[in-house]
C-alpha cells in the first residue's frame, strides 16, 4: 500500500522506521518530515496544520492510508477531510479527537460513565476559578482546556502560584487553549502510559510505557512534553491490562460510539496509580511522544496493515503483532531554554558516531540540516536517544551511550531516566 505519514517529530521518525519496515508498504511519504526521516524515505514540505494541502497531497500521490502523528492535525479535522475523498485515515475525526482537544469534554464523559478520574471543576473566567481555589486544598492542578503541546498544565504548590497560573492561561500564555480552565484535585502516585488501538467499536491493547514529564533530574522543573520514556513497565501485568481495558478503554469507546463520534486510532490513557487504584489523568487521541518511540522500537509485525485494519473498522481481522521481550529506553535531548523559550539554531555534532552505537537508535525530533550538511536545533525537543536491552538497566546504559556520542553544548537532558523502575528493581 501507499502510505502518507503526517508529522515532523521524533514520534514520526519512529513511525516512519516501523512503516518503512512493513512488508505491505510499497511507498512511504512523510509530510513535512525532518532530516532523519529524509535519510530513509521521501518527505514533502507540507505542514501538519495545512489540511487542504495534505488532502491534495494524498490524492495526487494515490495514497491508500494516511497515518496522523500530531494532535494538531486531528483537531483541525484532517480525518474528516480525508473521509470525503474516501482515503483511509488512522486517526480520529475532529469530534472524536475532543477526547484530547478538550479536557472538559473528557472529564464530563468520565463523570457520566463512572470512569475513575480526579475530582474537577471547569471555568470560563479567572475570577470564578480563583474563587474555587478557596474551596479546595493545595497543591492545585491547573489545566488549559485545549491543546497546548503537552505544556498546558501547572501544578501549583500554593494559592498565589495557582492564581498567577490562572491569570497567565486566561491572558493567553497557551493561546486559545486557556480560554477555558479545568482545575483538578492533586493525585499522588506513579504515572503509566497505556495504549490501545481502536477501530470505532473494538479495541486491542498495544503496550505500556512510562514518561518523564519534568524538565530536570529528580522530577524537578517545569512540566514538558516529555523528557524520556521506557517500555514496558512492570505495572502492566496481564491482570492490570484487563482491568484498564474493562474500566477505561471499553466504556470510553462505547460512549463515543453512542455520542455519534466513534473513535478510530490509538487511544492513549495517561493513568495515575493512586492509593485507591488507577485514575485517568488524561486521554490523548494519538501516539504519545516520546512513548511512541519506545513502543515502536519493540514493535514486531506489519504496522501498516494493522493501522489500516483500524481505519477500516476491521480490527478483529487485523494481522498478528507483538512487542518484543526487549526493554527500550529513551532520553530526550532538548535545547536550552525548553520548554518556555528554547534556543534554536545551535550546531549539533556527533550524529554519525551516535548512530553507530550497537543496540542504539538516534531519532530526529526538532532538527534542520543546512545546505552545507550541518545539523542544527530547530525545536524544543531536538533528538531522541534510544537504547534496547534485555532489561531496563541495559537499555538505559545504551541510550546514554548514544547521548554521550552527541557533541551539543547548547542542549540538555536528564540523566535519571527509568529511576523509579530501577530503584524498585534494586
Amino acid at each position: 500500500m501507499r502510505v502518507l505519514l503526517v508529522g515532523s517529530g521524533g514520534r514520526e521518525h519512529a513511525l516512519a522506521l516501523a512503516l518503512n519496515n512493513s512488508p505491505s508498504v510499497t511507498f512511504l511519504l512523510v509530510a513535512p518530515g525532518n532530516p532523519g526521516i529524509a535519510a530513509i524515505t521521501r518527505i514533502a514540505p507540507v505542514s501538519a496544520e495545512d489540511v487542504p494541502a495534505l488532502v491534495n497531497l494524498a490524492v495526487s500521490e494515490r495514497i491508500d492510508l494516511v497515518v496522523v502523528g500530531p494532535e494538531i492535525a486531528l483537531a483541525a479535522g484532517l480525518a474528516d477531510a480525508l473521509a470525503q475523498k474516501n482515503i483511509a485515515c488512522f486517526g480520529p475525526t475532529k469530534a472524536a479527537a475532543q477526547l484530547e482537544s478538550s479536557k472538559a469534554f473528557t472529564k464530563t464523559l468520565c463523570e457520566a460513565k463512572g470512569i475513575p478520574t480526579a475530582a474537577f471543576a471547569t471555568f470560563d473566567s479567572a475570577e470564578e476559578a480563583i474563587a474555587y481555589l478557596g474551596t479546595i486544598q493545595a497543591p492545585y492542578v491547573i489545566k488549559a482546556d485545549g491543546l497546548a503541546a503537552g505544556k498546558g498544565v501547572v501544578i501549583a504548590p500554593n494559592f498565589q502560584t495557582a492564581k498567577e497560573a490562572i491569570h497567565e492561561m486566561v491572558d493567553g500564555r497557551f493561546g486559545s487553549a486557556g480560554a477555558r480552565l479545568v482545575i483538578e484535585e492533586f493525585m499522588t502516585g506513579e504515572e503509566v502510559s497505556f495504549f490501545a488501538l481502536c477501530d470505532g467499536k473494538q479495541a486491542t491493547y498495544l503496550g505500556s510505557a512510562q514518561d518523564h514529564k519534568r524538565a530536570f533530574d529528580g522530577e524537578r522543573g517545569p512540566n514538558t512534553g516529555g523528557m524520556g520514556a521506557y517500555s514496558p513497565t512492570s505495572h502492566a501485568t496481564a491482570e492490570f491490562v484487563r482491568d484498564i481495558m474493562a474500566r477505561f478503554i471499553e466504556p470510553t469507546l462505547a460512549a463515543m460510539e453512542k455520542l455519534g463520534m466513534p473513535f478510530c486510532g490509538v487511544l492513549y490513557a495517561g493513568l495515575m496509580l493512586t492509593p485507591t487504584g488507577p485514575k485517568l489523568v488524561e486521554y490523548n487521541a494519538r501516539f504519545g511522544d516520546p512513548e511512541c518511540q519506545v513502543l515502536m522500537a519493540r514493535f514486531e509485525g506489519d504496522l501498516a496493515r494493522l493501522l489500516m485494519a483500524c481505519a477500516q473498522g476491521r480490527l478483529g481481522a487485523a494481522p498478528q503483532f507483538r512487542l518484543s521481550d526487549q526493554t527500550a529506553a529513551l532520553v530526550v535531548m532538548a535545547a536550552q531554554g525548553y520548554p518556555d523559550d528554547p534556543i534554536k539554531g545551535s550546531e549539533i555534532r556527533g550524529e554519525v558516531g551516535a548512530q553507530a552505537i550497537p543496540r542504539g537508535v538516534l531519532l530526529h525530533a526538532g532538527t534542520r540540516r543546512d545546505e552545507d550538511g550541518k545539523l542544527r536545533a530547530a525545536g524544543g525537543r531536538v533528538l531522541n536517544a534510544i537504547g534496547l536491552g534485555p532489561d531496563l538497566q541495559a537499555a538505559v546504559d545504551t541510550a546514554y551511550q548514544v547521548v554521550d556520542a552527541i557533541d551539543w553544548p547548547m542542549g540538555f537532558h536528564r540523566r535519571d531516566i527509568g529511576w523509579r523502575e530501577l530503584h524498585r528493581g534494586g
